[in-house]
């Protein structure tokens, strides 16, 4: 009896101790600005825009889940956010827009990663890149 007390303890306090490493809404914030960042560059290119910038906000967390990304720990992140492009004359906003990123937190606990899936051909897995996100 005493040693199932004395697990359910330690199973609480490590629940405790690693709930301190899920990602913020701060995290996936700037996580999916490194994604748009790359988009509005394309973009730009392509469509001869003068973007000025954009604005995250209403940023809506729908689901946290933990994976194994080659052999190491990674959140999948889903939801929605409202996206705000400055153009010159004006501001364009989407609404509801939805959002799938995964973040991995570093082995030192200090540094966490955005990684993004890339696929070269339909039957082969992804390759994932890797963009370090500044707290």
């Amino acid at each position: 009896m005493m040693r199932l007390i004395l697990t359910a303890i330690l199973l609480l306090l490590l629940t405790a101790c690693g709930s301190g490493f899920l990602p913020t809404s701060q995290l996936v914030q700037k996580a999916i600005a490194i994604q748009l960042e790359q988009t509005q560059q394309q973009l730009e290119g392509q469509l001869d825009l003068d973007f000025r910038g954009f604005e995250i906000n209403r940023l809506r967390i729908t689901q946290e889940k933990s994976l194994t990304v080659q052999n190491l720990p990674v959140f999948r992140i889903r939801g929605t956010y409202n996206l705000v492009f400055k153009l010159p004359e004006r501001k364009l906003t989407q609404p509801q827009k939805p959002f799938e990123v995964y973040l991995q937190l570093q082995k030192e606990g200090k540094t966490w990663r955005l990684l993004l899936p890339q696929k070269d051909s339909k039957d082969s897995k992804p390759v994932w890149r890797s963009y370090s996100i500044g707290i």
